[in-house]
């Protein structure tokens, strides 16, 4: 998954790209961690621990990926990685101790943001970064598939679904913005 860096001005975007892409993989990975601290203590609740497992797999592929491309391209990583995984677990240990519907809305609320971010950035890579728009793509269509079954899994019917959702989704676009830079 090499792709050269060009030299130059844009250098600097594509950097603040790679960078929040993956603190923002980071920070999902996090997530599903929490998530299972909670329900693979619980055996009747196995089924919903498989799932979140089989997305977090999804999830340490995309950072991984991003790992490789950050260390090919020698772009630093975001310094708040320790705060990224603090946060993260505990968003998702507090969203499962709030029940399955709760879990889902919260995968349901971050997967919203990240699909659209990517989104735009696969707008500003297609010309000049063909292979990272695509790698881009395939990531956003696995963050829409987690969406996807996070809405199918109950997301909506969270209790105070609008309200958490709403706070889910403003606190990672505000980290999308800190991570760009810091």
């Amino acid at each position: 998954m090499k792709t050269p860096q060009k030299p130059g001005p844009r250098a600097g975007r594509i950097a603040e790209m790679l960078r929040v892409d993956h603190a923002g993989e980071y920070g999902a990975v996090a997530i599903y961690r929490g998530q299972r601290a909670v329900f693979d203590k619980l055996t009747h609740k196995a089924e919903t621990a498989a799932l979140l497992k089989e997305m977090e797999e999804g999830e340490h592929h995309h950072l991984s990926t991003f790992d490789a491309l950050l260390a090919d391209r020698k772009v630093r990583p975001t310094l708040l990685a320790p705060f990224w995984n603090a946060a993260g677990f505990g968003l998702g240990a507090a969203t499962a101790l709030m029940g399955e519907k709760a879990a889902m809305a919260c995968t349901a609320a971050v997967e919203d943001v990240i699909e659209k971010h990517y989104a735009e950035q696969i707008g500003e890579l297609e010309t000049d970064e063909p292979a990272l728009a695509e790698t881009v793509r395939e990531f956003r269509d696995d963050e829409l598939e987690h969406k996807h079954t996070a809405e199918t899994h109950g997301a909506q019917e969270a209790p105070g679904y609008n309200l958490l959702s709403s706070a889910i989704r403003f606190g990672c676009r505000a980290a999308i913005r800190i991570a760009e830079k810091v």
